[in-house]
């Protein structure tokens, strides 16, 4: 009997995560698996999800939930209901999630409950703090998965701490790193803005509710990113959520007014990743790009108190800064006079992550 295969996605950071996964049992076709990709359709605005599957060379998913935006308990429910009868379709021997969005819990727990094998990709991240419903999410999911996929020895560590058996727990890097070594030339040939520079202008970007849904703390923020704009230009792709709450908070104009810090829309993936590589610096609230540039040793000022992914400042380039505006300031700044960057790369980190967990999942047929 063929091993059966779901692989979910559902968010932009999850599908630099599912891209290599694909690439990898395509070119174990020889073993006889099957893989049905399955987009939830939780971001649904085409340049934060189509142009992305372009760009990585995805294909079209078998299965589109297109469950849409809606408050977290809304989306995981509506997520649930629409992936149960796929999953009662095509009764998978393997449910494969990534990351820790609200598709990752739902299709977990919905898999699990009909007896389903779960694997989750990028498990163990920790930030140590309740508030973030991501948080809640990587929790809760690798609580129930069979197979536990890790990009880094700090991931294991926590895993090992929360009592999960070692037999179900696999080191194997990080899949966001393999898109990332696979696009890059691509991505460094890709235009710069008008007018910009290599390596004159950093980039930012602002997503996270904690920052950009309190209006106080967003315009202290960009009462910072104005600061920083008058020493070196910045440019700042908007998540549709960060530019919808300019605008109703009333600072869009502000950011108008400031000739050198550049807004523009969301990038497709290889436009970003260029425009990161070729940038001095990067201020950011993101997960994802706190690792894309540990590799790339870009530096990362990371506008937040804490962090799931430690090893990006423990060996990396990413300093935690968090929300003030002075200590954003101060560390632009130094930056800026610093002309040498530290950091390394994490172990596995070498675009090979993906080909490591299709060969342990086409290994082990059925939950351990």
């Amino acid at each position: 009997m063929p091993i059966t295969f779901a692989i979910v996605a559902g968010a932009r950071p999850n599908f630099m995560k599912v891209a290599p996964l694909l690439r990898a049992f395509d070119c174990a076709a020889r073993h006889d698996a099957t893989v049905t990709l399955v987009h939830t359709g939780q971001h649904y605005d085409a340049a934060m999800s189509d142009g992305f599957f372009r760009d990585l060379g995805i294909r079209e998913p078998d299965v589109n939930l297109r469950v849409g935006s809606g408050s977290h308990a809304a989306q995981t429910a509506r997520i649930m209901l629409a992936f149960e009868p796929v999953c009662l379709e095509k009764r998978p021997d393997w449910v494969i999630v990534v990351g820790d969005v609200n598709s990752t819990l739902a299709c977990s727990l919905v898999a699990k409950k009909l007896g389903i094998a779960v694997a989750h990709v990028e498990a163990g991240l920790r930030s140590g703090d309740r508030s973030m419903p991501e948080e809640i999410n990587r929790i809760c999911t690798d609580a129930i998965s069979d197979l536990l996929f890790t990009t880094d020895e700090l991931a294991n560590e926590n895993l090992r701490r929360e009592g999960i058996p070692a037999e179900r727990i696999r080191f194997v890097g990080n899949t966001m790193i393999d898109t990332l070594v696979r696009h890059l030339d691509q991505a460094l040939a890709s235009p710069l803005p008008d007018g910009i520079a290599e390596r004159e202008y950093a980039v930012v970007t602002l997503h996270r509710p904690a920052n950009v849904d309190d209006p106080e703390r967003l315009g202290n923020i960009l009462r910072a990113l104005e600061a920083v704009a008058d020493r070196i230009p910045l440019v700042f792709p908007a998540h549709p959520r960060t530019q919808k709450n300019l605008e109703h908070f009333d600072l869009a104009g502000r950011l108008i007014r400031s000739n050198a810090l550049r807004l523009t829309p969301p990038m497709s993936y290889l436009q970003f990743i260029g425009l990161v590589a070729r940038s001095r610096f990067v201020l950011t609230d993101s997960g994802g790009i706190q690792e894309e540039t540990t590799f790339l040793g870009v530096p990362c000022l990371t506008m937040r108190s804490n962090t799931e992914r430690p090893v990006t400042c423990r060996i990396g380039t990413n300093v935690l800064v968090g929300s003030d505006p002075d200590r954003i300031r101060n560390a632009a700044f130094a930056v800026l006079n610093t002309h040498s960057s530290t950091g390394s790369i994490p172990d596995k980190w070498d675009g090979h992550a993906a080909e490591r967990i299709v060969d342990v999942l086409l290994s082990v047929p059925c939950a351990p």
